[in-house]
């Protein structure tokens, strides 16, 4: 869906709105970070001869840890059992038949092993047990998260610096100062609402990075348009952090009050959870005015801080930048 005009509004308490007039554009390049993979020669007596040992339980293939079944061809190469059926069962190292050989040895060997966490290169101490690490690396928070852009497909993982100038430079996403904010969206014909994303907005406030999505959608056999915040961090930290949103007209409004979801959690998967401020494409041409054959919304929002008082909450306007 094409946007015919946005106009977006960023302001800190105590500043004049000023409007910045931009076009949305669903086609950027995308560019691809490669993760650097744990050094073979790490050094320190409680996991070094351990790494090296991990080198033989990384499969040829895929390069990734080896968990039973290990496979092994008469020569006695090994390989994972997902990738023995990519190799259309033939040994990727001498060619020869794989056949139904286990490596039992491998698989005892990798019992007594305790291994770092893969990311370990990215800040992440642990040590596990060889059959506990591949679990805590699903969750570990030094995994590298995706990028929250959802116009397109987009493969590109980093650390949240990463992503911020990925998203300013490649996805060419407006950046915003501040934890208020006012978006007007309009477009010339609300009728045609396919599943597709209008925008997303980052904002920086308190220190940390929120991405504003706002959509068009079909629920069910309805359309409808919502707006919903993401944090650029992990999901234990976003409960620090609550937003609004509000959108009105014609004496009227809707007002939205909840806690940002993690970028951990996929564009779709907040979308589907309907967790953000919905609005039924008929009561949004109501809030438009006129002849309700353009869509003309004004979303208004603000970001706070939750206090060590849950009773108490409110934005700090000297620390929102």
């Amino acid at each position: 869906m094409d946007l015919d005009n946005i106009e977006c509004v960023s302001s800190m308490d105590g500043l004049e709105e000023e409007e910045i007039h931009h076009h949305h554009n669903n086609h950027h390049n995308n560019h691809h970070q490669s993760l650097t993979k744990p050094r073979s020669n790490i050094v320190g007596p409680t996991i070094g001869p351990a790494f090296s040992v991990h080198e033989l339980l990384e499969c040829p293939v895929c390069t990734n840890s080896m968990y039973p079944p290990i496979h092994q061809c008469h020569n006695g190469h090994t390989l994972c059992s997902t990738c023995k059926t990519r190799v259309q069962n033939r040994c990727p190292t001498c060619r020869q038949e794989l056949g139904d050989i286990r490596c039992l040895a491998l698989e005892k060997v990798a019992e007594s092993l305790e291994l770092p966490c893969k990311y370990y290169n990215l800040g992440c101490p642990e040590i596990f047990p060889y059959y506990s690490k591949l679990k805590h690396e699903a969750v570990c928070n030094f995994r590298p998260y995706n990028c929250p852009y959802a116009g397109s497909e987009c493969s590109v993982v980093g650390d949240i610096p990463f992503l911020v100038a990925h998203l300013r430079d490649d996805h060419k996403v407006d950046m915003h100062a501040g934890c208020t904010f006012n978006h007007r969206y309009v477009k010339s014909n609300p009728r045609e609402v396919e599943n597709a994303t209008w925008m997303l907005t980052v904002f920086h406030c308190f220190g940390q990075y929120f991405c504003l999505h706002f959509e068009a959608f079909q629920l069910g056999m309805a359309p409808v348009y919502m707006a919903f915040l993401r944090f650029m961090g992990d999901e234990n930290d976003a409960r620090n952090y609550c937003y609004s949103l509000e959108v009105g007209g014609n004496g009227r409004k809707l007002i939205w009050e909840g806690t940002p979801r993690s970028v951990r959690d996929s564009h779709r998967k907040v979308r589907d959870s309907h967790d953000g401020l919905i609005i039924q494409r008929n009561m949004a041409l109501f809030f438009s005015g006129g002849d309700r054959k353009e869509l003309k919304l004004r979303v208004t929002g603000r970001i706070w801080k939750e206090q060590q008082n849950p009773d108490v909450t409110q934005c700090i306007p000297n620390t929102c930048s």
